[in-house]
């Protein structure tokens, strides 16, 4: 019995060795490869706390001691370089403690550098993992820097990453010209199926810069598109405070529209961000019920109640359903908030959350990227009415992304 459990604890340690290794992120091939595109250049690092090696090593402590690579300073986006600021705040620049570097800020007064902040710069370097979802401002930052680069003429470098939403999922209508913002600025679907570096090679491919990037992409080793993040064998940095773990990465896209209104609670502020759905008028078992008569492919609910330590719902008890994801690869993800806005409804038509919030309405009109999905739904409040909108581009982008995969 000993010789049988000795064996398998081997074969355990041999298939989390082999795990580790599967996927090898830009940083890592950059190292691997000496650094040599940025050997006797002037550096400009844009990162955060998930710029990080297979070890969790800094990108900043990485680049900062490489030999004959001369790190001079560095960019935040959102959230800070640090990581320290919270969602929508605005982020200040300031000295780095660890290496004296200055650090600009890319989400404060600015958010395109200045010719002051790129004086002297050789390279640009991007380095930040993102979670797949076009309102997520990581890839606004990458389309900001890389205009920059073009007019400065500066080189960028971008060490890809993982889509912890794999390579495969594309959901949602193309941005239209009167809801392009910071939550839209590219016009891509909501869940658009491509790393940081397609993303950037589709920015310079499809002219949307305004000029030729002079562009470089430190592919993956190992990477696939099916894969999930738990997939990679990679740890997980949080890439915002309210993710956490790698496992939250999917819900923002499967709650975040409907999480910025101000009526019901999508468990920010409690210990599930993005993972529950509830208010305080809701009955939890009955909410739950009506969401799992729905078959919705790769989901199941359960009634749930809690209190928010802050944001939404704060000090109050709420009742609602935890979403779980039973099959990612069958799951839909932005139709489910939709649809509980649906059964919400239905159930309780006294309370309207997205037609009452009229003050969140052109907030919710940008990170859908058009007028049109609010109003559609909003006239039966069916989602029925609005999906066919939004689903209208899918299929042409996927087209178009193929022209630029890095990974099969």
């Amino acid at each position: 019995m000993k010789r049988i459990l000795f064996f398998l604890t081997c074969l355990c340690l041999v298939a989390s060795g082999c795990l580790a290794n599967r996927v090898k992120t830009g940083i890592e091939v950059l190292k691997a490869d000496g650094f040599k595109q940025l050997q006797g250049k002037r550096v400009g690092l844009v990162t955060n706390p998930t710029g990080v090696d297979n070890n969790l090593v800094s990108d900043i402590d990485i680049l900062h001691n490489a030999p004959n690579v001369k790190l001079v300073a560095l960019y935040g986006p959102e959230h800070g370089v640090r990581g320290s600021a919270h969602a929508g705040a605005a982020v200040e620049g300031n000295t780095d403690a660890r290496t004296g570097l200055p650090v600009y800020s890319l989400y404060g007064k600015t958010r395109v550098p200045t010719d002051d902040m790129l004086k002297g710069i050789d390279i640009l370097v991007y380095d930040i993992q993102d979670v797949g979802c076009r309102s997520f401002t990581y890839i606004s930052t990458l389309y900001n820097i890389m205009r920059a680069a073009v007019k400065h003429n500066i080189k960028v470098v971008v060490l890809d990453r993982p889509n912890p939403l794999g390579g495969e999922k594309i959901e949602g209508n193309l941005v239209e010209d009167d809801c392009v913002s910071f939550v839209s600025q590219i016009k891509i679907p909501y869940v658009y199926g491509l790393t940081p570096g397609e993303v950037a090679l589709l920015l310079n491919g499809e002219n949307m810069l305004g000029g030729k990037c002079d562009l470089s992409v430190v592919k993956m080793k190992g990477w696939k598109r099916r894969m999930t993040y738990a997939d990679t064998g990679l740890p997980w940095v949080l890439s915002s405070p309210h993710i956490p773990e790698a496992s939250t990465a999917p819900f923002y896209s499967i709650t975040g529209i409907i999480g910025e209104l101000n009526t019901i609670s999508i468990g920010v502020g409690y210990t599930l961000p993005f993972k529950l759905i509830g208010a305080e008028w809701v009955k939890a078992q009955e909410f739950a019920d009506a969401m799992n008569a729905l078959h919705l492919p790769g989901y199941t609910f359960r009634p749930i109640f809690y209190t928010p330590y802050y944001a939404a719902g704060k000090g109050k008890e709420l009742q609602g359903v935890q979403v779980y994801i039973t099959d990612y690869k069958r799951a839909s993800l932005c139709d489910l908030q939709w649809y509980a806005l649906q059964e919400l409804y239905r159930l309780y038509p006294d309370h309207d959350p997205m037609g009452e919030d009229t003050k969140r309405w052109a907030m919710i009109d940008k990170v859908c990227g058009s007028h049109q999905i609010r109003t559609l739904f909003l006239k039966n409040h069916r989602w029925a009415d609005a999906k066919p909108y939004w689903d209208k581009d899918v299929e042409s982008f996927r087209r178009l992304a193929k022209k630029y995969y890095l990974y099969k």
